[in-house]
């Protein structure tokens, strides 16, 4: 038994690497997706404060801090039953709203496009943003920086850091928005909806236009799993970054489940495998019934195209016109196409940028009401928002005190691990034959777990030091001799 192992994998958050392997002839007997990290934060943040928690989860990771400082403030929110002002939870949603623009920039021009706009079997280290910039142009390279920038100066005004956000507490917000700072965002914002209609056009002029990757797109033989879909919708079942219910379509669109974040204990179980430190999730009416897609299978998505399948329709004008054109492109709802995660995602930037314009424009987003100081005896809480990669749930249960006795933390990139893996060994079982492998075909393996955007820092985090391993390849025979934990 021979094997290919791609390691380290490329163009994501953290640590992996792909192993697959091969018969006696040379075809693809199976892939694993492997994280080889260990999550360490459920642990170390027992025994303290749960109004620090919102301080310390974004530490969890450098590209995603605001998904975990909003649902962990959430969470803490739900400890002390606190309902926080009307002026904060916009201040929260225009922060966050900027959030999952800087994340969505970020996925889509540094390390999606590269595949599509410099070319599946471009040189390695052309397919980046340097590579990107050469095939789009300098001025759209720079738009990119500038917008991304905009994202990050709106998270610092409103929230005192760009990267690890503090302004989120128990009951609110600890700091109001003043007329000039609204008046940049404001700014800020109108830019970045046109930059959201040009991601798109883009997207439209390279990806679209282009008959090889718009095949492969809409193709049901490379990159295509029928699964259930979850994700937050709003009370009109429009597709909400921050706030709402949680709601689960099964592969045909029919609804099977609508519930509330303080719930979702009744409906998500988690299975384990030896060979990963990330869990498996899976639809606890259906089961785990190992890595298989289909009705009867338990495995479900999250992430932009989730959002989209489970809900009906945005909540911004041109994003729903945007996701019009795409369920109209694919002529069926859900749309189960891998790849289709990138143009969700370009949707979801789309409805981003206009919700900061719109939040920015609100008069009440300067209210100076922006806290309520929590009164009730401290417990249990849940918090829940839709990280740039998918659902994110954060549960803390405390003392009287408000000490925290116990976590759970279920994040977006884990719930996608099980599917992640079904796409990693369907491209290699379709691309594989006679143990050849190429450039393009290792990267076409690593664009089945791309399209996801996971974050492994956030799926796990690390903590010490990994297992070292060694591998020595005898030449003559390709025999390969490994040596680990040394």
């Amino acid at each position: 038994m021979a094997k290919v192992t791609i390691h380290p994998v490329t163009r994501l958050e953290g640590h992996a690497k792909i192993e697959i392997i091969l018969d006696e002839k040379g075809n693809v007997e199976n892939a694993f997706f492997q994280i080889i990290e260990l999550r360490g934060f459920e642990r170390f943040c027992i025994g303290r404060p749960v109004e620090e928690l919102p301080r310390i989860m974004p530490k969890i990771c450098g590209v995603c801090p605001g998904a975990h400082h909003m649902a962990s403030a959430k969470a803490a929110d739900a400890v002390y039953d606190v309902t926080i002002p009307e002026a904060a939870r916009k201040l929260r949603e225009l922060y966050y709203n900027a959030h999952m623009a800087h994340s969505h920039i970020l996925h889509f021009y540094a390390l999606a496009a590269p595949d599509f706009i410099v070319g599946i079997d471009a040189p390695p280290e052309k397919r980046n943003i340097v590579g990107l910039i050469e095939k789009v142009g300098k001025d759209i390279g720079l738009s990119v920086i500038r917008i991304r920038g905009y994202a990050q100066k709106i998270q610092e005004i409103i929230a005192g850091h760009a990267i690890h956000p503090v302004a989120a507490i128990p009951g609110g917000m600890s700091k109001s928005l003043s007329e000039e700072e609204r008046g940049k965002i404001e700014k800020m914002g109108k830019e970045m909806v046109e930059f959201g209609k040009k991601s798109i056009e883009i997207f439209k002029e390279y990806v679209l236009k282009n008959k090889e990757y718009s095949d492969l797109i809409s193709s049901k033989d490379l990159y295509y799993h029928e699964t259930y879909y979850m994700g937050l919708v709003d009370d009109k079942n429009r597709v909400n970054f921050y706030d709402g219910k949680i709601r689960v379509v099964d592969p045909t669109g029919k609804e099977i489940h609508k519930f509330e974040a303080k719930d979702y204990l009744e409906y998500i179980g988690e299975h384990v495998e030896a060979w990963s430190y990330c869990k498996f999730p899976f639809l606890k009416a259906i089961g785990w019934k190992g890595f298989v897609d289909g009705k009867e299978s338990g495995i479900y998505r999250v992430n932009s195209l989730a959002r989209l399948n489970v809900s009906d329709g945005m909540s911004t004008p041109l994003a729903q016109e945007a996701y019009k054109e795409m369920y109209e492109f694919f002529g069926q709802k859900p749309v189960h196409n891998t790849l289709a995660f990138h143009w969700a995602r370009l949707i979801e930037l789309m409805q981003a940028c206009e919700t900061i314009y719109e939040l920015a424009r609100d008069p009440e987003i300067t209210d100076k009401t922006v806290r309520v100081v929590p009164k009730k005896k401290p417990s249990e809480g849940v918090g829940v928002v839709e990280a740039p990669r998918g659902t994110l749930y954060h549960h803390y249960v405390t003392d009287g005190k408000g000490i925290v006795q116990k976590l759970n933390l279920i994040v977006a990139t884990v719930q996608n691990n099980a599917a992640i893996n079904l796409s990693v060994r369907k491209i290699a079982q379709n691309t594989i034959k006679d143990g050849k492998v190429d450039n393009k075909i290792l990267n076409m393996v690593e664009m089945a777990f791309r399209a996801y955007d996971p974050c492994l820092a956030c799926a796990t985090h690390a903590i010490g030091e990994y297992p070292i391993e060694i591998k020595i390849i005898k030449k003559e025979s390709n025999e390969v001799i490994a040596l680990k934990n040394v």
